[in-house]
C-alpha cells in the first residue's frame, strides 16, 4: 500500500476529495425516464460528418426523453491540438443545430472542456491509488518498445500485462523514493482482467461480445508535464459519472473499450452507464464499401457542407434517414419531427450518397419561399461568397421575383437549385454585373446555326422586339420574326421542305435563349426578359450583333 506521503508525492494534497465533488455534482433534477447525453469532439482535427451525425441522434434521444444534451471539448491531447478548431466547432455547432443547451454559461456540471477539468481527475487517480488499483510507472518509451517486440515474437497481444507490467509489483516504498528522486512516471491502472470474453447489452446491437481487457492502461500522463491531464478513458469514466450521464451515444470504434471502461467505473465506484455504438458512415469505393475518409473524402468534413451551402435541414433530414431508413421514405418535414429510435440504428455502417442528397436538398429548397431562400443564400454568401453578398444586398427587393421566374407549373415546382453555392450560377442572368455576355454568332452553343443565319435573326428581332407584358404576344412577336428569318413554325412545316429553312422554332428559340440567359435551359423566356427589362434585352442582342 502506498504510504500518505508518496500519494501526496503523486497527487497534491490541495486537491479536493472526491466525497466533495460528488456534492459539487449532484444527481440532475429530471423525470425518471429523461437520457443525459453528450458529444465529446477532440480539437485535433476538423469535425468529421460521422461526428455531427452521432451528435445528432445523442441530441435528439437526449430532447425526446425530457433529458439533457451538452457537448464537452475532449482536448487532453495537447500534442495534436490544431489552432481554430474550437472556432471551428462553434459553426459547425451552429449550422447543423447541435449546439448544446447547456454550457459554461448556464450549465451546473461544467467546465466542459476537459483541460479546464484536470482537479476532478486527479482526485479520482488519488482515490485509485488508496485502493491500490492504481500505480506509478517508470518503464521508458524504450523499455516498452522492447516488451512489445518480445509480445510479437511470443506472437501473443501487446499491451502492459502479466509478466510484462514489471511496475505492477514494484514495492512501494521503491516506487516513493523515486519518485522524490524526481524520476519521470505516469500511472497505470490495475485493471485485474481476465483473458476471456467480454459480455454487455449494446443499445443499438443488442448482446455483444467483445475480448476482455486485461491491459493496465495509462490513466494519468506523464509526471514531467506540466499539465497532469489524464488518457481519454480516465477522463470518460470521470467526466460521465460526475456531469451525471446516462447513456453514452458513440462510434463502433469504441466497443473494444467497453471492458476497460467498465473495469474503470467498478473501481471507482460509479455506476454503469449504457453504450450505444454508432455504426460508422460508408462510402462505395469501385464495388467495396469503405468507411468515409478524412484523407480521401472531401464530403468527410462538415465544412464542405458548410462551404457548399447545403441547408441545414437537409443535410439533417439526410442523415436522420441514414440513422433510421423509415424516416428515409417521409418527407424531410416528418423525419425532421419524428424521433429518431436507438433500436431502429443500422448495426452495419450507412452509405453517404451525395446523389441521393442532393435529391433530398433539392426537395427541401422545393418547399421554401423565394423569401426564405433569399434569407438563407445571403447569411451563407455573408461568409462564404462576397461577390454574391453584394449583389443580394443591391438587388434584394428583386430577388424573389428572379427566384419565383416558371418556379410554379401545372402544380409543380422546380427543382433546379440544390444548394446556395449553386445559386450565382443558375440566376446568374438576372445580374448583368456577373453575366457573361455572348459576343459571337459563331458560338457553338447555337447548335451549328450558320454565324450569318445567326446574325440575320438576331439582327431581325432587335428591330422587331416587342417588351409585350403577356407571354401570348411576346411569343406571337418572336415567331414572326423566325418566320421572316426563314425558320419553320414546327417539325412538320420543316420536315415538307427541309432545304427551305434554316430550322424550327425550337433552334430559333435556343439561339435567343443562348443570347438573353447564357443558359440552354433556363425559367420562362418571356419572364426573364420581363424581369431584366427592355433595355438588358436589346443590350444583350447588340452584344452579339
Amino acid at each position: 500500500m502506498y504510504s500518505d506521503n508518496a500519494i501526496s508525492l503523486m497527487i497534491p494534497d490541495t486537491i479536493p476529495a472526491s466525497t466533495e465533488l460528488e456534492e459539487q455534482y449532484p444527481p440532475r433534477e429530471l423525470p425518471a425516464d429523461a437520457l443525459v447525453t453528450r458529444f465529446g469532439p477532440s480539437p485535433t482535427g476538423f469535425l468529421h460528418i460521422g461526428g455531427v451525425y452521432t451528435a445528432m441522434i445523442s441530441k435528439n434521444v437526449a430532447e425526446q426523453s425530457g433529458g439533457a444534451y451538452f457537448v464537452r471539448i475532449e482536448d487532453t491531447d495537447k500534442k495534436r491540438e490544431v489552432a481554430g478548431v474550437q472556432e471551428h466547432f462553434d459553426e459547425a455547432f451552429a449550422y447543423f443545430d447541435i449546439a448544446p443547451t447547456e454550457d459554461d454559461s448556464n450549465g451546473q456540471y461544467g467546465p466542459y472542456k476537459q483541460s479546464s477539468r484536470q482537479h476532478l481527475y486527479l482526485s479520482f487517480v488519488k482515490e485509485l491509488l488508496r485502493k491500490e488499483r492504481a500505480y506509478p510507472c517508470f518503464c521508458s518509451e524504450h523499455d516498452l518498445q522492447e516488451k512489445s517486440d518480445e509480445q510479437r515474437r511470443e506472437k501473443v497481444d501487446t499491451g502492459y500485462y502479466g509478466r510484462w507490467a514489471t511496475c505492477q509489483s514494484m514495492d512501494p516504498a521503491e516506487a516513493e523514493r523515486r519518485i522524490a528522486n524526481g524520476e519521470e512516471y505516469v500511472i497505470r491502472f490495475r485493471c485485474n482482467g481476465e483473458p476471456g470474453p467480454f459480455v454487455f447489452e449494446d443499445k443499438i446491437r443488442g448482446k455483444t461480445k467483445v475480448k476482455n481487457n486485461i491491459n493496465d492502461v495509462v490513466i494519468l500522463k506523464s509526471s514531467a508535464n506540466a499539465e497532469r491531464l489524464p488518457t481519454y478513458h480516465m477522463a470518460h469514466a470521470v467526466d460521465d459519472h460526475l456531469m451525471r450521464v446516462n447513456l453514452v451515444i458513440r462510434g463502433e470504434e469504441w466497443l473494444a473499450s467497453v471492458p476497460l471502461h467498465t473495469q474503470l467505473f467498478d473501481a471507482l465506484g460509479f455506476e454503469p452507464i449504457p453504450y450505444a455504438h454508432i455504426a460508422p458512415l460508408m462510402k462505395m469505393d469501385g464495388k467495396s464499401r469503405r468507411k468515409l475518409s478524412k484523407r480521401k473524402d472531401p464530403e468527410a468534413s462538415v465544412e464542405y457542407y458548410m462551404q457548399q451551402g447545403y441547408p441545414t435541414t437537409a443535410v439533417l433530414s439526410y442523415l436522420r434517414g441514414l440513422a433510421n431508413s423509415k424516416l428515409a421514405n417521409t418527407t424531410v418535414e416528418e423525419s425532421l419531427s419524428l424521433p429518431i429510435l436507438l433500436e431502429d440504428c443500422q448495426v452495419s455502417g450507412a452509405l453517404v450518397d451525395l446523389i441521393k442528397l442532393n435529391d433530398v436538398s433539392a426537395n427541401t429548397v422545393a418547399t421554401m419561399t423565394a423569401e426564405e431562400i433569399r434569407e438563407q443564400v445571403f447569411s451563407w454568401a455573408k461568409q462564404f461568397d462576397e461577390e454574391l453578398e453584394a449583389l443580394m444586398t443591391k438587388h434584394w427587393d428583386a430577388i424573389p421575383s428572379f427566384i419565383d421566374a416558371d418556379r410554379f407549373n401545372n402544380g409543380r415546382t422546380r427543382k433546379d437549385l440544390t444548394k446556395w453555392s449553386d445559386f450565382k450560377a443558375l440566376y446568374s442572368f438576372f445580374f448583368n454585373e456577373v453575366f457573361e455576355y455572348c459576343e459571337s454568332v459563331d458560338d457553338a452553343r447555337f447548335g451549328g446555326v450558320p454565324g450569318e443565319v445567326v446574325s440575320n435573326f438576331l439582327s431581325l428581332y432587335k428591330d422587331g422586339y416587342t417588351h409585350a407584358e403577356l407571354n401570348e404576344d411576346w411569343f406571337e412577336n418572336l415567331k414572326a420574326i423566325a418566320k421572316e428569318a426563314g425558320f419553320a413554325m414546327n417539325n412538320k412545316e420543316y420536315k415538307q421542305a427541309p432545304e427551305s429553312f434554316h430550322g424550327t422554332m425550337k433552334e430559333a428559340s435556343l439561339i435567343l435563349r443562348i443570347v438573353i440567359t447564357g443558359r440552354n435551359n433556363s425559367p420562362s423566356l418571356h419572364e426573364v426578359c420581363q424581369l431584366i427589362g427592355k433595355d438588358e434585352v436589346l443590350n444583350r442582342l447588340g452584344k452579339v450583333l
